[in-house]
């Protein structure tokens, strides 16, 4: 079969199973197989694929149709300017968590030799594109899945940022090492009973640890705010994700950890989506 006709086959296939992003997946998942670009593929389409392209290609259609999400069929997601490993152990970076990147490299661009904790580093995607931008800024990650810092150190290791960055397999509460210049989080902030509703992408395949913030959906925000008062300069910033229906909620805890508010910055959808505040 030709690579024409595998992608039209499997797009098909895609968009029978409600898979909205049919005809791209399907370019994206043959560009794997057969270790070409999608310009390849565009440019020689009538090209005949192997009998082991085909059937692999074919597996990894099925997978998808499953609703196992792109990147942890590829094993990697773009984010900020640079290509992430991930798999099935971290949360796939979403690119409304690039504003907290943004802001960090906004407010803090004449800054040198400061030094950042992001708490629940996961893949790494926040902290790492920060210290690749930032050359003497220092990094600590800490996060309570080894298997995500296993993953995060592939990362730093494949941007040349491992020697300013320490990994810590700690839950936040036990955390004590150090005070930190700025503080940076995206913790899990969907309410537990709500998970279930989520798309078939993120429910059935992402990690419930890095999703579920417990019944209320601010139980691990308010942990990351406590511990963050106690690991924070005085004039510190912290830089948090949150839920679009949190902001106030997480205001109020801000304001009894003495922290002040700057700014809530929205994403594409126009959703309340990262607090900048100060600890004073």
């Amino acid at each position: 079969m030709n690579i024409e006709n595998a992608i039209k086959q499997a797009s098909k296939f895609l968009k029978k199973n409600n898979i909205y992003s049919f005809n791209l997946d399907s370019e994206i998942l043959m560009s794997k197989v057969i270790k070409k670009d999608r310009k390849y593929l565009i440019l020689n389409q009538k090209k005949q694929i192997k009998n082991s392209e085909l059937e692999q290609f074919q597996q990894l259609i099925n997978k998808r149709a499953k609703g196992k999400p792109i990147a942890y069929l590829t094993g990697k997601k773009n984010f900020w300017k640079y290509d992430f490993k991930v798999n099935e152990d971290v949360l796939i970076p979403r690119p409304e968590t690039e504003l907290i990147v943004e802001q960090v490299l906004k407010l803090y661009k004449n800054k040198f030799k400061l030094k950042i904790l992001d708490i629940g580093v996961g893949s790494g995607c926040i902290i790492l594109s920060i210290l690749k931008e930032k050359k003497d800024f220092f990094g600590v990650g800490i996060d309570k899945s080894k298997k995500c810092l296993d993953v995060c150190n592939i990362n730093a290791l494949n941007l040349n940022v491992k020697n300013r960055v320490k990994l810590f397999n700690f839950n936040i509460d036990n955390f004590n090492y150090g005070k930190y210049d700025i503080i940076l989080s995206n913790p899990p902030y969907i309410e537990k009973l709500k998970i279930k509703y989520l798309d078939k992408d993120v429910r059935n395949f992402e990690p419930k640890l890095a999703l579920s913030g417990g019944l209320d959906g601010i139980s691990e925000i308010r942990k990351v705010v406590r511990k963050s008062s106690e690991l924070i300069k005085r004039n510190g910033k912290l830089f948090l994700e949150i839920g679009f229906d949190q902001k106030n909620k997480v205001k109020k805890i801000l304001k009894k950890n003495g922290f002040k508010l700057n700014k809530v910055l929205k994403d594409l959808a126009k959703n309340d989506r990262c607090i900048v505040c100060t600890k004073i």
